[in-house]
């Protein structure tokens, strides 16, 4: 009974002590992130740095005001969000469909697998033009190009993982008779989740740049539209705004992608 006692003490404490380093560190990137804005905003004061370059933080914040309240971001934020979250959702679904294929048929892979080498090098941006001229200049290039981004490299590490995955489990359960899809479904996935969780992740920030890019060559709304316009104007505090707005944003996504992930994991944990 007191070990059991002691045990629970020895947890208690621990919970106590991981929440204060919890809220130590939180409070320092606060500190951090104010210090920063305060030292930005007193050196654009001063001039110390061109504030028609770096603009500074009140005047951003007077911008995101003015343009939330009257309503005319908020096209140009459903825009990039929709083209992101597509891209995002084909790029990894794709990715994980097609190195599906190559675990399933050992030959294909083969055949394949120096092709995905060499799209891997490839700078899918540059395709980016002529991707305009083939679909023509609306959102289904902005997602071609985003897909572009995001499948190649998530084939590659998913499928790496599934080819990884340790054999001496494979073969008990083919001693049980287990079918191919059996094997695929009770061992390969369930020890490539952690891999595919980190693809979800990485295609986060993929499925931005991707959007980004592509309404930097052929968009006329979304929030890399106002990057250009803004450099194009000479208005910085446009484009520090669009910057401030893509982080907030990008950020939302990578935190219900966490979501998701402690809930797929929970899920598999009790199947």
């Amino acid at each position: 009974m007191s070990i059991q006692k002691n045990s629970q003490l020895l947890h208690t404490q621990f919970l106590k002590k991981e929440k204060k380093v919890s809220v130590q560190v939180i409070s320092t990137q606060i500190f951090i992130l104010i210090a920063f804005l305060l030292l930005w905003e007193v050196s654009s004061r001063l001039k110390w740095v061109d504030p028609l370059i770096f603009s500074y933080p009140s005047k951003i914040w007077t911008y995101l005001v003015s343009a939330f309240s009257d309503g005319s971001i908020y096209p140009h934020i459903g825009a990039t969000v929709l083209e992101s979250v597509v891209g995002f959702i084909l790029g990894t679904g794709v990715g994980i469909l097609i190195a599906t294929f190559l675990w399933w048929f050992p030959f294909w892979a083969r055949v394949i697998d120096p092709f995905l080498v060499v799209l891997n090098s490839m700078p899918k941006i540059a395709l980016g033009p002529i991707l305009i001229v083939m679909l023509g200049p609306g959102i289904q290039s902005i997602i071609v190009i985003t897909l572009l981004v995001t499948v190649i490299i998530t084939t590659i590490n998913i499928y790496n993982r599934f080819r990884e995955t340790e054999q001496g489990y494979l073969k008990v359960v083919q001693t049980f008779g287990a079918s191919r899809i059996q094997q695929f479904s009770y061992v390969v996935v369930p020890s490539a989740i952690p891999t595919m969780i980190s693809a979800l992740k990485v295609n986060v920030g993929l499925s931005w740049i991707g959007v980004i890019v592509g309404e930097f060559l052929v968009a006329k709304e979304g929030l890399g539209y106002l990057i250009i316009y803004g450099f194009q104007v000479f208005n910085f505090t446009l484009v520090l705004s669009t910057l401030f707005i893509i982080a907030i944003v990008a950020t939302l996504m990578y935190q219900a992608v966490n979501i998701f992930e402690r809930k797929i994991t929970q899920g598999w944990r009790e199947h």
